[in-house]
């Protein structure tokens, strides 16, 4: 059963970190160490995991490491009469991730709106057949998803930045 969840958990770092690679604009190491303390949560990933199980040399997961804490994705901690680093997400890497979903979100929203204006006023002014006047429940509908998908991550903005997730 433990290979099994370990294969499981294999798999999701590989998919994970293909994933954190595109958005995050990670080399492929980096974004499956980000991956895998991810998933390892809040124990922590030590160093020794990381070469051991992600199959890359120390120099590699090492500089990697030290990018990923430049960059302020990952943070460690340390344990009373332990030596080891335990690497864990950085929760401002979260709310730095949802800030910019809100910041793009808003900015569509901004275009919508000015092409709706255009296309309104296109409508009155220049276009007298009812056939070919633009039709706007498209902005309409897509400015209201776009209002309600920025509320509920605001709202999970506010619940990170208050301490009610224990990630």
């Amino acid at each position: 059963m433990k290979d099994n969840t370990c294969q499981k958990k294999m798999g999701l770092v590989e998919k994970l970190g293909v994933h954190l690679e595109a958005r995050e604009q990670l080399a492929p190491v980096a974004a499956r160490i980000l991956a895998y303390v991810i998933l390892t949560g809040k124990r922590g990933a030590t160093f020794e995991d990381m070469v051991s199980i992600l199959c890359a040399s120390k120099s590699t997961i090492s500089t990697h490491l030290n990018h990923l804490q430049d960059l302020s994705k990952i943070e460690y901690f340390t344990k009373t009469g332990d030596r080891k680093k335990y690497f864990v997400i950085n929760k401002d890497t979260i709310i730095q991730h949802v800030d910019r979903m809100i910041s793009h979100w808003q900015e569509e929203h901004e275009i919508h709106l000015e092409i709706k204006e255009y296309k309104e006023k296109q409508n009155a002014l220049k276009i007298e057949n009812e056939e070919d006047k633009f039709d706007l429940d498209f902005h309409n509908v897509y400015m209201k998803f776009i209002d309600e998908a920025s509320s509920s991550v605001k709202e999970l903005r506010e619940k990170l930045i208050n301490n009610q997730f224990k990630i």
